[in-house]
């Protein structure tokens, strides 16, 4: 199995005396980049929560983002922190003397401040296992979402192997004919020169041709390169960087079959495996 870097997942579990709601989103990166937003009575367990998402992924820049909301049997419990309102309110008068047209706080304002909620004692328990169990949860899903984006990049690039073994294999049937028509071309121009083949003339001639145009080692390293990228599909993992390192190569040989074209047809198919070869690599980018 190959993975796209590319996923979204998001998975709700009941964490201590909250209802946890975790979003995961990924998108191609060179490296593995991970990015938080999380509410302040979770940010300390970052650290293990970053652990977490590096043992499972590899490549991708990840955004996870994680919110909670009190269970009932928990907002029943919960109740105002009094040394903070006191503070918010010698903050709010001493304000409103140096600045007395400024706008009183409301009480929304006040409960969305940071520790102005307080849960009784021991209502504060360790939640690291819950929650780590729940992003166990949130990863898994993400890791089938890039599964199956992985499965639709595989399928898009075995096609395009198909289209370029069959035009390297239009190309070698082609090379015979060229070389012939090219000898019958020499010995006729020889003999209009000289009046006589000048057999010797045309083999000496026909092999600095032939040495010219000899891409059959080009061919055959492009085939190879061709089954190399298979296996490494079937292989599966994280194969991303040699999948784009073989098309790199594929490209290496499309551009000295070209170079050495000597005919309209072996042009064309030059150019149509580089057009080819450059939509596997687009789709290359994407995988892990």
């Amino acid at each position: 199995m190959i993975f796209s870097m590319t996923g979204y997942a998001t998975h709700t579990a009941t964490v201590g005396r909250a209802l946890v709601t975790i979003d995961l989103r990924s998108v191609n990166q060179r490296y593995l980049e991970i990015g938080f937003r999380l509410p302040d009575e979770l940010r300390a367990q970052e650290p293990a929560i970053r652990e977490a998402i590096v043992q499972r992924l590899s490549r991708g820049k990840v955004e996870c983002r994680i919110s909670q909301t009190p269970l009932p049997e928990a907002a029943q419990d919960i109740g105002l922190n009094g040394a903070i309102l006191e503070s918010l309110a010698r903050w709010q008068q001493g304000v409103r003397e140096r600045f007395p047209d400024a706008a009183p706080l409301g009480v929304a304002e006040i409960l969305r401040w940071n520790g102005v909620l307080a849960l009784p004692e021991g209502a504060s328990a360790d939640v690291t296992p819950e929650l780590l169990a729940a992003l166990a949860a949130a990863l898994d899903d993400l890791a089938a979402s890039r599964q199956r984006e992985g499965d639709k990049l595989q399928k898009h690039i075995e096609a395009r192997l198909d289209g370029a073994e069959a035009l390297i294999a239009e190309a070698a049937a082609l090379l015979p004919g060229i070389r012939s028509a090219y000898q019958e071309k020499l010995a006729t121009r020889l003999k209009e020169a000289l009046g006589e083949p000048a057999n010797e003339r045309l083999a000496q001639e026909f092999a600095l041709f032939a040495q010219k145009i000899d891409v059959d080692e080009e061919l055959s390293r492009f085939v190879a390169h061709i089954k190399e990228v298979r296996r490494t599909l079937h292989k599966g993992g994280a194969v991303g960087k040699r999948l784009d390192f073989l098309m790199q190569e594929l490209n290496r040989e499309a551009n000295t079959l070209g170079s050495k074209s000597v005919s309209t047809e072996t042009t064309r198919i030059s150019v149509e495996l580089k057009v080819l070869i450059e939509q596997m690599r687009e789709q290359i980018q994407n995988i892990e």
